[in-house]
């Protein structure tokens, strides 16, 4: 298995964000070919010490290896999804890819 995780600094417009992010972006991601599994949020939570999170945002895709995830992003859907980005995420986006080595059953 590869995953994918996007993280999104804030926004210079938070409602604008979740609104076409949960409208739109989603549902173009949710398309992505060979995409196993996906979560998203919005509502990144305090630290346990309080601090403030360092990301607005989190989506996170799961793949059967590397070579699925670079084949779905150069898709068309792919190219649609990475092409979108700039249309909410005024803070950029930071993209992690990574085997998944250990973990517990769904």
């Amino acid at each position: 298995m590869h995953q994918l995780t996007v993280l999104y600094p804030a926004p210079d417009d938070p409602a604008a964000f979740v609104a076409y992010y949960e409208s739109t972006h989603l549902p173009l991601a949710a398309q992505l070919p060979g995409l196993r599994s996906w979560h998203a949020s919005t509502d990144i939570q305090p630290g346990p010490d309080g601090a403030p999170a360092p990301y607005f945002a989190i989506f996170e895709a799961v793949f059967d290896s590397a070579e699925a995830l670079r084949e779905a992003m150069a898709s068309p859907v792919g190219q649609a999804v990475a092409a979108d980005v700039p249309n909410y995420a005024s803070g950029g986006a930071v993209l992690i890819d990574f085997p998944i080595t250990g973990g517990s059953p769904s």
